[in-house]
């Protein structure tokens, strides 16, 4: 398995067991990176330890934020599929690099986690 498929296998993995998702953001939101394909994706990261590394890497007086699944699910995967973005899982390494889901795809790999 690639490094991003573990990464992502974790994710789901440790969402599942501890009901929680985590994102970096400033005082005017989360980031987003733009992928060579022109898609953009909205990250997060299945611990406050990765959120950490990704907010030291990133730089720009972000800091770690957590949210509750259900509410990640109910809340801000719909919002983030109306504005076209993908879900980035995990990202990790120095460039913070892994796979990208839709909301949906991230919705169903969330309901056979376990």
């Amino acid at each position: 398995m690639s490094q991003s498929g573990s990464q992502a296998t974790a994710f789901f993995r440790d969402v599942h067991q501890s009901r929680v998702v985590w994102l970096v953001r400033d005082d005017i939101g989360s980031p987003t990176s733009l992928s060579a394909d022109g898609t953009r994706s909205l990250p997060f990261w299945s611990t406050s330890a990765r959120a950490r590394r990704a907010a030291k890497i990133w730089g720009n007086g972000l800091r770690v934020a957590s949210m509750p699944l259900e509410d990640w699910r109910n809340r801000e995967l719909p919002d983030v599929a109306r504005e076209g973005l993908l879900i980035g899982i995990n990202w990790s390494g120095p460039r913070l690099v892994g796979w990208s889901f839709t909301p949906a795809e991230v919705l169903n790999r969330l309901a056979t986690a376990g």
